[in-house]
C-alpha cells in the first residue's frame, strides 16, 4: 500500500516536532472544526508536500524556517521550530549564530525577541549550557 501525502506529512511532522507536540495539536484540532481543517492542510501540504521534498536536508529546512519565523516575528511558531531544529541536529551554538546572522536582515527588535524565545526553549529542553557559550 502506498503512503499518502498526509501520512508522509504526519510522520515527518512527528519526527521533527515531536510526538507529544503533534498529538496535542491534533487532539485540540479534532475538537474544533475551525482549526481541524488547518491542521489537516498544514500536515498534508506543509509537511507532506513541502518539508518532505528532496533537495534540502532537515537541518537546512529548519534553519531556513527559523530565519523566516524571526523575520515574521512569530514567537509561538519560532519556539516550536527551535525545538524541531534541535531534533534535526542543530546545536545551541549554531542556533546562536543563526540568530546573530538574522540581526543583519531582520533587525534588532526581531532578533532580541528571538533570543528570548530561544533562551526559554534551550532552558526547557536542557540544552542551555550545551555549546551555546
Amino acid at each position: 500500500m502506498t503512503e499518502t501525502v498526509f501520512e508522509k506529512g504526519m510522520g515527518l511532522r512527528r519526527r521533527v516536532l515531536g510526538q507529544a507536540h503533534v498529538d496535542a495539536s491534533w487532539e485540540r484540532a479534532q475538537k474544533n472544526p475551525l482549526t481541524q481543517v488547518l491542521q489537516e492542510l498544514v500536515t498534508e501540504m506543509g509537511w507532506g508536500s513541502i518539508w518532505s521534498r528532496p533537495g534540502l536536508d532537515l537541518r537546512t529546512r529548519s534553519a531556513v524556517t527559523l530565519g523566516a519565523l524571526i523575520a515574521l516575528n512569530r514567537p509561538h511558531e519560532l519556539a516550536v521550530h527551535l525545538r524541531g531544529a534541535l531534533n534535526n541536529g542543530l546545536t545551541p551554538e549554531e542556533l546562536k549564530e543563526l540568530l546573530i546572522h538574522c540581526s543583519a536582515y531582520c533587525g534588532w527588535p526581531a532578533v532580541i525577541d528571538a533570543f528570548r524565545v530561544a533562551e526559554a526553549v534551550l532552558d526547557e529542553t536542557g540544552s542551555a549550557g550545551a555549546e551555546a557559550g
